[in-house]
């Protein structure tokens, strides 16, 4: 098992492991098991912090332009209408 610290995050929501360069070598093969429970890892060498490792954070898929369009309301004139109208009220 390592010998890690355990720090609390300022805002609560993980908390960070801190690990050596010895016990980052030791446990590369169990990274996403690490970043999963602990959430951020931070890499120091002689006691000062080297790197700070993140897991990707998941995006919600972009919805496509036909899904966009059903949610839109309809308008009650044409857009060129209303274009026209824009212009002629300048």
């Amino acid at each position: 098992m390592l010998q890690s610290k355990h720090l609390q995050h300022i805002s609560d929501r993980f908390i960070m492991k801190q690990l050596n360069v010895r016990e980052m070598r030791a446990a590369i093969g169990r990274l996403d098991d690490l970043l999963a429970s602990a959430g951020e890892l931070i890499v120091s060498r002689r006691g000062k912090a080297i790197a700070r490792i993140l897991p990707v954070s998941r995006r919600q898929p972009r919805p496509d332009h036909a899904d966009l369009r059903a949610r839109m309301p309809r308008l009650s004139s044409p857009s060129a209408a209303l274009i026209r109208d824009e212009r002629d009220e300048r």
